[in-house]
């Protein structure tokens, strides 16, 4: 048994086919489906129900494969204590972002990092909070960018910044010819939200109190699995909707056919970025060097928050 047979019964699990398990683990299937069969004849146990339709894990295979991957981020971690050790800012460091600040906040610090800090190789994903704590939670990325405040035991976090939200409706819409946009303003307006499972969703029905009220009107039941796709249907005459200031265009103007407006008369219409990682993870200046980059490459739309032990 070794780490590299692990490493095939993982993949096996988790993709439940041996031809896209040997794809990511850059083997031959013939070669992975014959280790794994080793692995199974030297433990004298069944770990996967082969039929010619599907892959099941048996009872004992679920056991082993906890254990594997236990196996797995064990010998993980002591490959980034090594490398820590020896320059922790140099090698991979694999950062999860959701996709409302993603393509909006990297573009920013992508070249600023690089020659900062030209040994460090940034990997990136991008998905929802919830699946970013899960990949955390299995080693599976070092650190999240998140705008939800994680309370577990496991995790710590780097404060980055307040970004406040604006709001983004029609040309020619009633709210057109109000000097300032106030929560009476918020409390009116026919609002389009993202698609549920997106932690700005909340944020927004949370700074609208849409939870007090019913949501109402026609869109009522239109929602967006992007921003951009929200920003395009409040473009065509949908609704309003907000958008935190990352997303704000510089020089969008009525003539694209959107208007967007500051929130200056809500201090409280904003959300919070963190980056969260695991207090186990041993590259914590790698952390703290990528948070700071963040920091120095933030654009005046947004307030930042000073490293921790900082003041200012």
């Amino acid at each position: 048994m070794n780490l590299r047979d692990l490493k095939y019964i993982l993949a096996v699990a988790e993709t439940r086919h041996f031809g896209r398990a040997a794809e990511r683990c850059f083997v031959s299937q013939p070669t992975l489906s014959g280790q794994i069969k080793k692995l199974e004849d030297e433990l004298d146990v069944v770990i996967f129900e082969r039929t010619n339709r599907s892959v099941e894990i048996t009872p004992v295979g679920a056991a082993i494969l906890a254990h594997a991957r236990l196996a797995l981020e064990q010998a993980e971690a002591i490959e980034q204590v090594a490398r820590a050790h020896q320059d922790p800012m140099a090698g991979p460091l694999r950062i999860g972002a959701i996709p409302t600040l993603s393509p909006y906040l990297m573009p920013l610090i992508l070249m600023p990092l690089k020659q900062t800090y030209p040994k460090l190789r940034l990997v990136l994903s991008e998905e929802i909070t919830d699946l970013l704590l899960g990949r955390l939670a299995r080693h599976e990325i070092d650190a999240a960018l998140l705008a939800t405040a994680v309370d577990e035991n496991d995790f710590d976090s780097l404060p980055l910044f307040e970004e406040p939200f604006w709001l983004a409706h029609p040309v020619n819409h009633p709210l057109q010819t109000h000097p300032e946009i106030t929560a009476d303003d918020l409390e009116q307006i026919e609002l389009l939200l993202l698609a549920d499972g997106h932690c700005l969703t909340h944020q927004v029905m949370a700074v609208c109190h849409l939870s007090e009220r019913s949501h109402r009107g026609e869109m009522a039941d239109l929602r967006a699995s992007s921003l951009e796709t929200l920003v395009q249907l409040v473009r065509a005459g949908f609704g309003c909707t907000l958008i935190p200031a990352l997303a704000v265009r510089t020089g969008e103007t009525s003539d694209t056919g959107l208007v967007t407006r500051s929130l200056a008369a809500l201090p409280d219409a904003y959300r919070r970025i963190s980056l969260v990682f695991r207090k186990s993870f041993p590259r914590r200046q790698a952390l703290e060097a990528f948070a700071e980059v963040v920091r120095l490459q933030l654009p005046a739309t947004v307030r930042r928050l000073p490293a921790a032990g900082t003041i200012g």
